[in-house]
């Protein structure tokens, strides 16, 4: 057990106090001495109060969505950018509620001011605290218990989070229970990989009774599992596991928010349209806009639009590549448009039309599909809603990510659906937007 570890509950509580602490009576400081004196109608004692009690709860809100309040968990770097997204939000929203109070719109200046004051605040009380929270919780120390299949995406993934994990020991489960027990029990977590279920439970009840900690591959039976309904018929419990896609209820809700959406981002993007047009006319000449047969709901395809970020004629042989990352084929303006993922934009009118839904599965193109089902063939089930702009997958991978996780991801949003699910999922889509990370190996 490590020496702090029963803190860590109480300290990062005192991470998120503190940071809401600094950045409220920033705020506070700023409508009392200045939006409070120029507003029509001045508030006094409690209304002050309500003020600054709002703009604390919409901080929260915005704090809890992007992962603001993740101390520990996310890279320090992606971290502060949550924190300094979410105080983003919130002067944008208070923006409009002051302006609604006053019944005209006064000056953002000093919000972009108090922004700015709030990011000095955000970069110095996080990194201070990151050093503090590493030098009380340094990286555990974990067994990677390997299965038949490669876990080499496993390890790089883990690799890539030094800061919280440190993979000393490589075994295979083949090894046998005997000879597994004494490494597990030297260090302070156990990752178990993809294996034969019964050897995996026999590592997980082991490292379950004995307090140890246990990170496990989830199998795809494990998501139907876990978004199962309960029932209590019996004097024993059942898992009641359907495979009927969404309700028809649940179809037309969702429909409704597309064309709402759609057509918002439709009069919103106009401006985004001629400026990108013009860019990519002006690099070689060619067309701006880009078409690709895809595959939706049902494995139907449709013709997919995008801005063309790839020279002309980038797949003369017709096989499908993984664009690099410095792919020559990438023409200067779509470097920008991949990674802040403007690319996609023109989807908005595939939306429009019904081919796509705001949320859902990104759509795949037919011979890879045809590729991914022949090695995993559950990997139509995907295609239970329609695809989507953004979505599950979209908002927790990467998309280079495997096409077996990708698949997981999508499955745990199918069978978790809901209309809030979605609406969480478009309000954190702006945060990947320009994480690098989100963006690597895009697809043409």
């Amino acid at each position: 057990m490590r020496r702090y570890e029963k803190y860590k509950g109480i300290v990062k509580l005192l991470f998120c106090l503190i940071l809401l602490m600094l950045l409220v009576a920033a705020y506070s400081y700023l409508w009392i001495g200045y939006y409070n004196r120029v507003i029509l109608f001045p508030f006094f004692r409690r209304g002050n109060w309500v003020m600054i009690f709002l703009y604390a709860v919409l901080l929260i809100f915005f704090m809890k969505l992007y992962g603001g309040f993740k101390v520990g968990y996310l890279r320090k770097g992606n971290l502060i950018y949550s924190q300094i997204l979410a105080a983003l939000f919130t002067n944008t929203f208070t923006y409009f509620q002051i302006a609604v109070l006053d019944k005209k719109f006064t000056t953002p200046l000093p919000l972009i001011l108090l922004l700015l004051v709030e990011s000095i605040a955000i970069i110095l009380w996080t990194t201070i605290f990151q050093a503090l929270y590493s030098w009380m919780f340094p990286p555990r120390k974990m067994l990677l218990i390997s299965g038949d299949r490669s876990d080499y995406h496993l390890m790089e993934k883990i690799n890539s989070r030094d800061d919280k994990y440190i993979i000393e020991k490589v075994v295979n489960y083949r090894r046998g229970m005997e000879r597994l027990i004494p490494e597990i029990e030297r260090y302070d977590g156990v990752i178990i990989g993809d294996m034969p279920s019964h050897e995996r439970n026999v590592i997980l009840k082991y490292c379950f009774q004995h307090s140890i900690r246990s990170y496990s591959v989830p199998k795809i039976s494990d998501i139907l599992l876990k978004s199962s309904d309960e029932l209590n018929l019996f004097d024993s419990p059942l898992l009641l596991s359907r495979n009927i896609g969404l309700t028809l209820e649940q179809e037309f809700g969702k429909r409704v928010v597309d064309i709402i959406g759609s057509s918002i981002g439709i009069v919103v993007s106009l401006p985004f349209f001629a400026i990108i047009a013009i860019c990519i006319k002006l690099t070689d000449g060619g067309p701006v806009f880009y078409t690709q047969t895809r595959l939706t709901k049902g494995g139907r395809p449709f013709k997919i639009y995008k801005f063309r970020t790839m020279i002309q004629n980038a797949e003369k042989d017709g096989i499908p590549r993984l664009a690099a990352e410095d792919d020559p084929r990438i023409l200067p303006i779509g470097r920008l448009l991949r990674r802040t993922r403007l690319d996609e934009l023109p989807q908005i009118y595939n939306i429009f039309k019904g081919d796509m839904s705001l949320v859902g599965p990104r759509p795949e193109r037919p011979e890879l599909v045809e590729e991914f089902t022949a090695e995993i063939p559950e990997f139509p089930c995907r295609m239970q809603v329609k695809a989507g702009l953004t979505g599950y997958a979209q908002v927790y991978g990467k998309y280079n990510t495997t096409p077996y996780d990708k698949l997981k991801l999508d499955l745990t949003y199918i069978r978790n659906y809901s209309l809030i699910l979605d609406l969480k999922l478009i309000l954190m889509t702006p945060k990947i937007l320009f994480l690098k990370e989100s963006t690597e190996g895009v697809q043409s």
